[in-house]
């Protein structure tokens, strides 16, 4: 499974790191030159939900903005004790 959000696509990305010394020239130096350039990379906050896919419980990675935004619909526990939510499904059905 690739590690990439369901819903938004949010994915790795690759950027660098850099590393500088030196006093600035406003400071009174030669400015700031870059000693390190190193490669690295930015992961998304991805969890891994059960949610409702296609009408059935699935697993898979979601970012967690899309939790936040409701983009998730998270499945029933137990088949009792949801009156409402089981009326709001029976009807939808």
């Amino acid at each position: 499974m690739p590690y990439t959000c369901h819903f938004t696509g949010k994915k790795t990305s690759y950027g660098k790191q850099r590393t500088y010394r030196g006093q600035k020239v406003s400071k009174g130096g030669f400015g700031l030159k870059p000693t390190g350039i190193t490669r690295r990379s930015f992961r998304p906050n991805l969890q891994d939900v059960t949610a409702v896919v296609d009408g059935r419980a699935q697993r898979i990675k979601v970012s967690t903005n899309a939790i936040r935004s409701g983009l998730v619909i998270k499945p029933l526990k137990r088949k009792f004790g949801y009156t409402r939510q089981q009326n709001a499904a029976g009807s939808k059905a």
